[in-house]
């Protein structure tokens, strides 16, 4: 089933494309990019582009799951955002608390499940409250599965699993040639969720930044220079769009 949808290029002229409906990827991460960047070309401290950023989250969301997109991961907070200054790392512990209290109505409505990969107990006790409330208020929702990479790290994911795999070893629960890539990934945080298809990353960079880096061997790269609280639906539709129309070929021919 193809759906006509149209876009705005970087230099808005509109455009339109077809998307398949029956071709949509099934997990899709995203690097959220940009948030103080954009605060600063406004003149305003960082704190106001992360909270423009809860807003782009509410729409991209609520975009996913219309296109039934099974697993949206979202880089929220990562082992390195706590070298940033007190005052922000503050304030970015209090937004899953916002978040979660304005759109947990929506999020039952539309069915959505909302999930955490990294380590939650190093939070602080409010903002693990409020996603541990959460995650058990939609524990029964069967839709989109919204997935916060919270205090995440890609090497620190990998070294648990390392050290999760040798204390198993040594207790005789899996032997050492039982340990293949099938293995190792019931290991990971991301654990039984599919490997993302997709990753999309804004703001201009193009790196990966820690972020699962055992999961996005074979995944699609989409890289905007669009900073995160610009983000809107018709940049989701044009990544969508290009995922479509590329062959992936996992080694092969």
């Amino acid at each position: 089933m193809f759906i006509k949808m149209p876009f705005f290029n970087r230099k808005r002229k509109h455009e339109s494309y077809e998307l398949s409906l029956d071709h949509m990827p099934e997990h899709v991460a995203i690097i959220m990019d940009g948030n103080g960047r954009w605060a600063k070309k406004r003149g305003l401290p960082r704190v106001a582009g992360h909270r423009e950023g809860m807003t782009t989250i509410k729409k991209i969301v609520r975009h996913a799951a219309k296109y039934k997109i099974k697993v949206l991961t979202l880089y929220a907070f990562s082992t390195e955002n706590w070298k940033r200054p007190k005052t922000e790392v503050d304030y970015l512990m209090k937004l899953p608390a916002e978040f979660l209290d304005t759109y947990l109505p929506e999020l039952m409505e539309n069915h959505i499940k909302v999930q955490t990969i990294g380590q939650l107990s190093d939070l602080p006790a409010h903002t693990r409250e409020a996603i541990e409330m959460a995650i058990e208020k939609t524990s029964e929702n069967d839709g989109l599965i919204l997935n916060f990479a919270l205090n995440y790290g890609g090497r620190a994911e990998i070294l648990k699993a390392v050290r999760e795999i040798a204390t198993d070893v040594k207790k005789d629960q899996i032997k050492m040639e039982d340990i293949d890539e099938k293995t190792f990934s019931t290991y990971l945080y991301t654990h039984p969720l599919k490997d993302p298809d997709l990753l999309i990353r804004t703001s201009g960079e193009i790196r990966i930044s820690n972020y699962l880096l055992w999961q996005l061997a074979y995944t699609e790269f989409w890289f905007t220079e669009v900073l995160w609280p610009d983000f809107d639906e018709n940049h989701f539709e044009k990544a969508l769009f290009d995922f479509q129309n590329r062959k992936r070929r996992y080694g092969g021919v």
